[in-house]
């Protein structure tokens, strides 16, 4: 492909890889190598499942990719997007699962384990999701519903929380509508009847469409809580100028998702909301 460069690392051809995990990094310093190091340490002694690591770099400017190990690395020479940067990586996977893991997260034990035993013993499994953790511990919100003008008016007019993301606080695997991204399985029958993440989102967004294409194709999304992953939240943005380019970017992928009659629907209920009935 144009303007890829791929190296393989250490990887023999005929290892039997049964799930491929992939890291798309963007400036994100040390906390890549360190979330690579917590997917070798969690998967090195177990016979099951046998791992492979997918890093797809685009264009950092920080070093952050410069590591030695036993992972497959893709440098971009340019910044192709979140999706797209995602799909590379999926289409030269040798895995029969794909997780896609944020580079600010960290595995906690047998996650990879948990998620691929449950996604095995739940045919209907399009997607399975961690739980999200804090820096602190505390759960993060992660757990999404499908943003529709209905759902806007009920929380931002009535403050019926049904529309952002937020906290699921349940023991037990649960059936939801979307994840974000930062842990994402998917399934061998997602990867047969979705396919590859819609690149017409460069960023945002992308989670929501992949797992409405889940529901549309007959699939469940399901949250695991047993299986946690710490995430440092938007590491890659914390400059001012990329704050400002990815909110730029959310407005852009908003409207591709909603359509620009209903984004700019939704955002005057949100700004009406907000102004009268949330002071």
């Amino acid at each position: 492909m144009e303007g890829v460069h791929c190296l393989m690392m250490k990887f023999s051809q005929n290892s039997m890889i049964e799930v491929s995990v992939v890291i798309i990094n963007y400036n994100t310093g040390k906390l890549l190598q360190e979330c690579v190091d917590t997917v070798i340490k969690t998967t090195k002694n177990l016979c099951f499942p046998k791992t492979e690591i997918l890093i797809v770099d685009n264009n950092s400017t920080d070093g952050s990719a410069n590591f030695k190990g036993n992972f497959t690395l893709i440098k971009n020479q340019d910044n192709p997007g979140f999706s797209k940067a995602n799909n590379q990586a999926i289409n030269k996977a040798r895995g029969e699962y794909i997780l896609l893991l944020n580079p600010d997260t960290k595995v906690l034990g047998l996650v990879i384990e948990q998620l691929v035993e449950f996604a095995k013993t739940h045919p209907d499994a399009g997607v399975v999701a961690p739980r999200l953790l804090n820096s602190d511990g505390s759960v993060q919100d992660s757990v999404m519903p499908f943003p529709t003008i209905r759902r806007a008016i009920q929380e931002y007019w009535f403050g019926n929380k049904i529309y952002s993301k937020y906290v699921l606080n349940v023991d037990k695997p649960t059936e939801i509508e979307a994840a974000v991204m930062a842990g994402f399985l998917i399934t061998p029958k997602a990867k047969e009847k979705v396919g590859l993440l819609n690149e017409k989102y460069f960023m945002y967004f992308e989670d929501l469409g992949y797992c409405r294409k889940i529901c549309d194709a007959g699939l469940k999304t399901y949250y695991l809580p047993q299986a946690q992953v710490i995430h440092y939240h938007g590491v890659s943005g914390k400059s001012r100028i990329n704050q400002e380019y990815q909110w730029k970017r959310l407005i852009s992928s908003s409207k591709l998702y909603h359509g620009s009659f209903r984004y700019y629907l939704i955002t005057l209920i949100i700004k009406v909301g907000q102004q009268f009935f949330r002071k």
